[in-house]
């Protein structure tokens, strides 16, 4: 009888467990010498990316396909959150070979 009431339980939790919604990842990702850190990330929509400047210099994210364009003050952060699945190959515009990919899943 006690292990058809522990079943029960677990089934319930289970259930539970699938209505409370996925909470939001940050992800951080560095600028620092002229390097992107790291080169590629995986994410889903919902996510915040924060871009962290470590140089002493202006950078930016900025998409390919025009979704984002994000401007980081030297050692300033930026943040966005994503809104659309999908891959999305960034860059920086002032150091053009500053080149990341963001993958964004459902």
């Amino acid at each position: 009888m006690m292990s058809g009431r522990l079943c029960s339980i677990a089934v319930a939790l289970v259930f539970a467990a699938m209505l409370v919604p996925a909470r939001a990842a940050t992800i951080e990702i560095t600028m620092e010498n002229l390097v992107i850190s790291p080169a590629e990330v995986s994410a889903k929509v919902g996510d915040t990316v924060t871009w962290i400047n470590k140089d002493v210099f202006a950078h930016t994210a900025t998409a390919n396909n025009g979704d984002f364009d994000v401007t980081l003050p030297p050692k300033k952060a930026a943040t966005l959150v994503l809104k659309e699945a999908g891959t999305v190959d960034y860059y920086c515009r002032y150091h053009p070979n500053m080149k990341a990919t963001l993958k964004v899943g459902p």
